[in-house]
């Protein structure tokens, strides 16, 4: 039986079979991807596959995967002469005993399909047997009622203009769960959630997306004045799904917020009193004005990127390289120096720590992969990590995109300094390129989706890819940034998670955040521009008091959605409502927990890290913790520090009275 196998591999045409000659990739291998075959924790898992079968990440290496099923182990999956035999089927179909339980009954479709195929000598392809070019979903949007339901049709096109209908052949995934569910047949039903809602399809490598728009359909009346071009697409976008926004907020609310969302502290009694007296209609603009020349504005923003670029100290000897950075990272933003060129600074940097400080990032960030991507997560919003050993499940990148954006660092060279664990970083001339560590092909550096001019070898391939970032055209650059400090002022992103940026994953007010990119590209990259214009919205300015319809609203922003202080600012602000002061080592007395330049401050104080602090060792904020926990409420509770400042009540807003009453009974 071995042996007429074998020759059968060598003529699969010897086996005559009715109807269409079968392709593997085609027609094969979609069977595997919808039955979870090659799915990472199947067969696909890294190294070995499954108990000695292996397959690719959900068929991205057809080939490999034909040789693994047909000529591994002596071709003992397949009995020709017996399709039904087959050790392949027999497992799938739950006939004899399978790990992975029963994937394909004896009736199925895609039973059938693996039965024609070996019956036919398992071809693997031909020349002329098209190739999948696209696929299309219908419909590709919608409106749908709440609680109501949608069947789609998944339609495959091949490079001969033929068409097949592969709904039932295709994967689904809703990128909100809690408000759509889609069965494996393609039926989505969505719930009683309002807002915006996609559902990813794959198939044979492709991807197509359904976006879903959910109303409530409450009546809209009267809207906030649109105060620039934010609140004329929020509230356009909410009375299109007919969510009421809650009212405007009062002074005094207006004042903590922004003070806390730019300088990262409370406003002081003396600023509170001075805004309650004014009468300037504009004294709300005035005041963001005002933030946004402080240091504490630098202070703030310099500590989320600080943390979010890994400027973390692993011994004594970073210490230098540590204050460095920071250094450079908020004088640049209290100068408000455009972020492509702050970008452009880090990417590009040479020579030493103290002559250029941002040759600090290199010193953390070292293997020119790790380089990659961190800078595709947090300046790009591209997830690259998953390219690297194969085509990215979830996007087009394949293994030679992660290589050929690697090859842009492929030239960074390396020279000892006379300080320890420092060294001078410079561009090496000759030909950058990187090497696919799986087919050995050396690669040229190219862009993520986009041609680069040729680069000679006394050029700096850092420069070139900081050109293309900074492009109007860069469709990753501009965007991620404005996504990323939406978030920041709105707690959750338009694109979410805010570093996810595909097509698979599209934003909940497109048009809004188009008119964002756009906004900060015209002001030449002008992070204080963006800060600005978003919180003299209408839409910042929302009550978080939810009205008797929008209460259910997660992704609309019809109201401001509360949020925790993060660990440091919380601190600050304990400290400076009982006039306490927290001190840190090699720092002067009074420094804001905001303003630390590093985190090796968490392990001085517990309190940063029962609450949160992160440790610089990831480019995603998802490192800081947001959430509450039973460590954070027992330091509150019996931390001795907060505890005896609370006691001594000698905040900067106590009365003179009752400071006094309470230095007599002391005294008594």
């Amino acid at each position: 039986m071995v042996l007429l196998a074998a020759l059968l591999w060598l003529a699969p045409n010897a086996v005559a079979a009715a109807g269409k000659r079968m392709n593997f990739a085609n027609d094969v291998v979609p069977v595997f991807t919808k039955a979870g075959c090659n799915a990472g924790e199947c067969h696909a898992k890294a190294g070995m596959g499954q108990n000695g079968f292996r397959l690719s990440l959900l068929g991205f290496e057809p080939e490999e995967d034909y040789e693994h099923l047909v000529k591994e182990s002596r071709g003992r999956r397949i009995t020709m002469a017996a399709p039904d035999q087959s050790l392949l089927l027999l497992k799938a179909s739950g006939t004899v005993p399978h790990g992975g339980g029963r994937k394909l009954p004896v009736d199925s479709t895609g039973y059938r399909v693996l039965r024609n195929w070996i019956s036919q000598g398992m071809p693997f392809s031909s020349a002329a047997d098209p190739k999948l070019a696209i696929i299309s979903v219908t419909p590709a949007q919608g409106t749908l009622k709440k609680n109501s339901a949608q069947q789609l049709k998944i339609s495959a096109r091949y490079s001969d203009g033929s068409v097949r209908d592969v709904t039932h052949l295709a994967l689904y995934e809703a990128n909100d769960k809690a408000m759509a569910t889609v069965s494996d047949g393609g039926r989505v039903a969505v719930s009683d959630l309002p807002g915006k809602v996609a559902i990813m399809v794959r198939y044979a490598g492709k991807v197509g997306v359904f976006n879903a728009a959910i109303p409530l359909g409450a009546p809209v009346g009267k809207m906030p004045p649109e105060k620039n071009f934010i609140d004329k697409f929020v509230f356009a976008n909410l009375k299109q799904i007919g969510i009421p926004p809650s009212a405007g907020i009062d002074d005094n609310t207006f004042l903590r917020r922004v003070t806390l969302d730019i300088a990262g502290r409370l406003p002081t009694l003396k600023e509170a009193e001075a805004f309650r007296a004014s009468t300037a209609k504009d004294k709300r603009d005035q005041w963001i004005n005002t933030l946004l020349r402080s240091p504490d504005y630098a202070d703030f923003f310099a500590n989320k990127w600080t943390m979010l670029l890994k400027n973390r100290r692993d011994s004594a000897s970073d210490i230098t390289a540590n204050f460095a950075f920071h250094s450079w990272v908020r004088d640049g933003l209290l100068a408000n120096k455009p972020y492509n060129q702050m970008t452009r600074e880090l990417l590009a940097a040479t020579g030493t720590i103290m002559g250029n400080p941002p040759v600090a990032w290199y010193k953390r960030v070292k293997d020119p992969k790790n380089q990659i991507e961190d800078v595709a997560q947090l300046f790009l919003g591209v997830r690259m990590q998953c390219a690297q050993c194969h085509h990215h499940p979830f996007e087009r990148w394949s293994q030679d995109d992660y290589y050929s954006f690697t090859a842009f660092f492929s030239r960074v060279g390396r020279k000892p300094t006379g300080i320890q664990g420092e060294d001078m970083i410079f561009h090496k001339r000759g030909t950058a390129e990187a090497a696919n560590v799986k087919t050995g092909n050396k690669l040229r550096p190219a862009a993520l989706g986009d041609a680069i001019p040729k680069i000679a070898p006394d050029d700096d391939p850092r420069l070139q890819l900081a050109d293309w970032m900074s492009r109007k055209d860069n469709p990753f650059f501009a965007k991620a940034l404005v996504n990323r400090y939406w978030k920041h002022f709105f707690k959750r992103g338009l694109i979410e998670p805010e570093d996810d940026i595909r097509d698979t994953n599209p934003p909940t007010n497109p048009e809004l955040l188009a008119a964002l990119e756009n906004h900060f590209i015209e002001s030449g990259f002008d992070l204080k521009a963006l800060v600005r214009v978003i919180t003299q919205s209408s839409t910042y300015q929302l009550s978080a008091k939810p009205n008797a319809h929008n209460g259910v609203d997660r992704q609309n922003f019809s109201r401001f959605y509360p949020r925790r202080l993060q660990a440091e600012v919380l601190l600050d602000s304990i400290d400076q409502l009982t006039g306490a002061t927290t001190v840190f080592a090699d720092l002067p007395a009074g420094t804001r927990a905001v303003a630390l330049p590093d985190n090796s401050y968490n392990r001085a104080s517990p309190f940063l890290k029962v609450f949160g602090r992160p440790e610089a060792e990831s480019v995603c904020e998802c490192e800081r913790a947001q959430s509450s926990s039973l460590a954070q409420i027992l330091h509150l509770m019996n931390g001795c520090g907060h505890q005896g400042q609370a006691a001594d009540g000698q905040g900067p807003g106590e009365s003179t009275g009752r400071r006094q009453a309470r230095q007599r009974s002391k005294n008594s």
